[in-house]
């Protein structure tokens, strides 16, 4: 998967529950080479949820659902943690996830035209160490405004095909960026992973990400 090993002797000590490129990409800018374990979670929001609990309570379910299957791996000698995340669109209170097709895709483009909206991140680690399994959550936000793009511009957009996998239909970190005006807060947020509140989170369950391995 990407090239990056899957979790089996000698255990890395970081252990992505993701299959996302761009998520795999921001670790690796940080220094950290990963093990990669796409977690088989529902992503369809329970009725009446807000996106900022959403997103917390997949990042959780995709750690503990990694967490779980790789229980019985030897983790590094100074032990490991599972990092999940989830990243949705909040648009006045409602969710944009990613686009099931084109047509999908399209419409939300042509909500967020012109308009500002949050984009929110969970972020859980798990850490296992000594025996005994750490866990910590958080969710990170940003405010993004979308420039008054027109129908042309949409549609050049969706036959680039960037918007396939994309909450909100758009990226940010590739032609997405012609369609952002500005943003307040973490751009890493943005592209799907928050960096800073990923290093709090590993702190606080008594980890670092610098001097990798631990």
């Amino acid at each position: 998967m990407d090239g990056v090993s899957r979790v089996g002797q000698g255990a890395p000590a970081v252990v992505l529950a993701s299959a996302s490129p761009r998520r795999l990409a921001i670790l690796r800018d940080i220094g950290v080479e990963p093990t990669v374990v796409a977690a088989a979670v529902d992503e369809r929001p329970l009725d009446g949820e807000k996106p900022v609990d959403l997103v917390e309570r997949l990042a959780l379910a995709k750690a503990r659902a990694v967490a779980r299957s790789i229980a019985d791996e030897p983790p590094a000698a100074g032990g490991r943690v599972v990092v999940g995340a989830d990243t949705v669109i909040d648009l006045d209170g409602a969710t944009l996830g990613k686009p099931v097709d084109r047509a999908d895709g399209q419409r939300m483009l042509e909500r967020l035209a012109g308009r500002a909206h949050l984009v929110r991140s969970g972020v859980a680690v798990i850490a296992q160490v000594g025996g005994r399994e750490v866990e910590a959550s958080a969710v990170a936000t940003t405010d993004v405004v979308m420039r008054p793009y027109g129908a042309d511009e949409i549609a050049w957009y969706l036959d680039a095909g960037e918007y396939e996998g994309k909450a909100g239909a758009y990226a940010i970190q590739g032609l997405g960026a012609l369609l952002v005006e500005g943003i307040e807060g973490s751009y890493h947020n943005v592209v799907g992973l928050p960096v800073t509140t990923l290093d709090r989170l590993v702190a606080e369950v008594g980890l670092s990400l610098r001097g990798l391995p631990w």
